[in-house]
């Protein structure tokens, strides 16, 4: 009985044993939300809010890790823990190494699967891993994944063990920018803008039971104009006689259903339809189920907004930006998605809403999502909160010539064929990630000529791909006469640059102004921004004069503009708050006050 007791207690007792083998590695500034970060449990919100199904098991958690030389066998020993999903080289995995293009970080941890997943086939989902991934089950590799920002899983089932404990192994390279992939603001010598590496596993990894046929993408389009959505289901495991079906429901009612046969976009109809906006973001509630001889073999939940998105000549022969049929500023601010404490990675997902919230508070419409992606539960933040998404693709690779005031007539970046191929697979997981967002309105495939490469072979790919949202070729140049819309960028105040009468006229980034505040540092010694003051009245009012140079030049064709930017990341000082998100620097309701008179001031 003794010992009976002694085991009881032990496991009891296991998750905070292992909690004390981990703490932040840093002691550098970090978030209000680091020290709620709970090792046992960190991230445990369901990861997929547009396809959700009841049952599912969150493998965060303290995972085994080891960093060795380039192409080494599986390692028998382990250097330590890390908390997945924070990246090797943040605060918050415990461990805060860099790892390097010379060498490989693996990844190592044990589960058992629930009793009632019994005769189910059993996925194995990653939110996102930087960069190219290998992945063993019961050391039998099932799978490879190159793409830093998308998520990728497999189908484990034939490879588990019946009623034992199952093991999993990851293995992880990336060369951060001495590599032609796609990285954003990743290099190995942090620097003026550009920051930290990001190495591993940075997003939530979880199992879910499925059915041998099941649901595995999902996309909705709404049309606002025809009263319908079509909504396009892709199955594994399916047969050509089973029938896809959606129903559309507003607060638990049914109001609308359709069905087709499995491969077939599904067509419904949704007369007089709540609108989506920043200023209503209603969104209607979605199920869809594959059905066999009338019964459910697969069911998902999920949601629609009902918003369109497009441009529209004005009585001044200027092309304006509209949001269901109607003109629209969009303003909002450059949002990095960096973190002290999680780099790529919010602490929690309180922490990832805050940022959203911040913006809607300042008065913002809009959000740039610069060279960075989010995890898919920011957009659905996003949807809920009534905030417009411009989407970046991140930059990678080599930067060609830049030009920002004329039309780019010299030869653009050569890639490789391999670098080419990987960009556009990329790309298209990371618009397949948001692609159901109401939120995310513009898709920017380049920024600055960071890697930009036959730019109107891209801009049409995309526009075909996803003819339901703009296209802005190239934020700040190389400017091609193609895509919805020429982009400018001037630092520190609003400028026009050049104008272009065939398509909207963009401010992609302004302002950029500092401000450096004491035990808000990411480097005491040093900080960065475009212009610095020194007190919060001072910037306020350099942000207000900015705000008033901006609304003069909407008249003259402006119909966005995105400031420089959220928060402070690392050196840079120019955020609306610092990088711990402890301080709001600027004046809130100055800045909201300048911030509505530009929104309002087209409409």
């Amino acid at each position: 009985m003794k010992n009976l007791i002694f085991i009881v207690f032990m496991a009891v007792q296991l998750p905070s044993l292992q909690a004390q083998t981990w703490k932040a590695a840093s002691n550098k500034i970090k978030s209000p939300w680091a020290e709620k970060v709970d090792p046992n449990n960190p991230l445990p919100e369901y990861p997929r809010p547009q396809m959700v199904r009841e049952q599912w098991q969150n493998l965060n958690g303290l995972w085994d890790y080891s960093i060795v030389e380039k192409g080494s066998n599986i390692p028998h020993q382990f250097d330590g823990k890390i908390l997945v999903p924070f990246a090797v080289e943040s605060s918050l995995s415990g461990v805060q190494k860099t790892v390097g293009d010379q060498k490989e970080l693996w990844y190592h941890r044990t589960f058992m699967l629930p009793s009632n997943w019994k005769n189910k086939n059993v996925l194995l989902h990653f939110g996102a891993v930087d960069w190219k991934t290998d992945v063993w089950v019961n050391d039998i590799k099932v799978g490879s994944h190159q793409g830093g920002y998308s998520p990728f899983g497999f189908d484990i089932t034939p490879f588990l063990l019946k009623d034992k404990t199952q093991k999993i192994v990851v293995k992880v390279w990336d060369p951060s920018d001495l590599g032609y992939q796609p990285r954003g603001k990743q290099v190995n010598n942090p620097r003026g803008i550009w920051y930290t590496p990001v190495t591993g596993i940075w997003q939530t990894v979880w199992l879910e039971p499925v059915e041998s046929a099941y649901i595995s993408q999902l996309k909705s389009i709404p049309n606002i104009d025809g009263g319908n959505i079509s909504v396009q289901v892709k199955t594994e495991g399916t047969q050509s006689s089973d029938i896809t079906e959606v129903k559309v429901l507003d607060n638990g009612n049914v109001i609308s259903s359709g069905k087709a046969a499995v491969g077939q976009d599904v067509l419904v109809a949704i007369p007089q339809a709540k609108l989506w906006s920043p200023e209503s973001p209603f969104l209607y509630d979605l199920e869809i189920s594959i059905l066999r001889n009338g019964l459910i073999k697969d069911k998902i939940k999920s949601y629609v907004g009902m918003r369109k998105i497009s441009t529209k000549i004005d009585a001044n022969g200027i092309h304006r930006i509209q949001l269901n049929n109607k003109n629209m500023f969009q303003l909002g601010p450059l949002d990095q998605g960096w973190w002290p404490d999680g780099l790529y990675t919010a602490p929690t997902d309180e922490a990832l809403l805050y940022d959203i919230k911040k913006t809607k508070d300042f008065g913002y419409n809009m959000i740039r999502k610069h060279v960075k992606v989010e995890p898919a539960r920011w957009y659905t933040h996003c949807d809920r909160e009534g905030i417009l998404v411009w989407q970046d693709m991140p930059s990678g690779d080599k930067d060609p010539k830049w030009v920002t005031r004329n039309y780019f007539n010299d030869k653009e970046l050569v890639r490789s064929k391999t670098s080419e191929e990987n960009f556009m697979r990329e790309w298209k997981e990371i618009m397949d990630l948001t692609y159901s967002n109401p939120s995310v309105v513009v898709w920017v495939p380049f920024n600055e000529a960071w890697g930009q490469f036959k730019t109107p072979e891209v801009v049409e790919w995309t526009k075909n791909y996803d003819p339901s949202r703009l296209v802005n070729p190239a934020s700040g140049g190389n400017h091609y006469d193609v895509g919805d819309m020429i982009d400018m960028h001037n630092y520190p105040d609003p400028k026009m640059g050049i104008f272009d009468s065939k398509r909207v006229n963009v401010l992609g980034e302004y302002g950029g102004i500092g401000l450096a505040l004491d035990q808000h540092l990411w480097e005491n010694n040093r900080n960065w921004g475009y212009v610095q003051y020194k007190t919060s009245e001072e910037a306020t009012k350099a942000y207000v004069d900015l705000a008033d140079k901006l609304k003069k030049l909407i008249p003259f064709g402006y119909s966005a503009a995105v400031y420089t930017q959220t928060t402070d990341v690392e050196i840079e000082v120019n955020g609306l708050m610092t990088y711990d998100r402890k301080v709001v620097k600027l004046l809130e309701e100055k800045i909201r006050k300048a911030n509505q008179e530009i929104i309002e001031s087209l409409k």
